[in-house]
């Protein structure tokens, strides 16, 4: 069931994004995050990135990009560490990570 409301929410497109070098895996429901590994093939190794998701009180989804320097020679143990990692980023950082980043204030001034 959750599965249905969240491809009815981020849509149900496992296409890879503009940039990306492979498609997108089936999420996985953590705490009320989605999380969609969508490693990036690089000359047969695979970087562990994708996307956490979730959809916030007004139902906007709020996205955070998640990107790794690992590499992997396999898509499937590439997909499973992207959950892993995705996982206890969300246990450490929480909502904090949909915040803007205090770094990049002041760019552009």
């Amino acid at each position: 069931m959750l599965k249905k409301l969240f491809s009815g929410l981020f849509g149900s497109d496992r296409q890879a994004v503009p940039g990306a070098t492979s498609k997108a895996a089936e999420p996985v429901e953590y705490k009320g995050y989605e999380i969609v590994s969508q490693p990036d093939n690089q000359s047969g190794q695979y970087r562990v990135s994708g996307w956490i998701r979730k959809a916030d009180a007004s139902g906007e989804t709020l996205e955070h990009r998640f990107e790794r320097s690992d590499m992997l020679p396999g898509r499937e143990a590439c997909d499973a560490m992207m959950v892993t990692k995705a996982q206890r980023y969300i246990d450490e950082v929480g909502e904090a990570m949909f915040e803007p980043d205090p770094r990049r204030s002041g760019e552009g001034e």
